[in-house]
């Protein structure tokens, strides 16, 4: 794993569970053959630093909703 590359994406993303979850589902996405969004600089390059750099780079973000807490019953 790429330091540099890691550092860049804890920049575009502070909240590092959500970055945690964001690397390993986009490198699962990558080994099942899913083209990647930036060209990796070389055929041995690993997915998870073509991940990070997709973040980095902002080719990949994080969506989150917010949900409302559910309704207690009291009226």
């Amino acid at each position: 794993m790429n330091l540099d590359l890691l550092n860049d994406a804890k920049k575009r993303v502070t909240n590092i569970p959500v970055l945690i979850n964001m690397i390993s589902k986009r490198v699962r996405q990558l080994n099942n053959g899913a083209r990647p969004y930036v060209r990796p600089e070389s055929h041995d390059v690993e997915a998870v630093d073509i991940a990070l750099r997709e973040i980095a780079e902002g080719k990949i973000i994080a969506e989150m909703t917010f949900a409302s807490p559910a309704p207690s019953g009291e009226e």
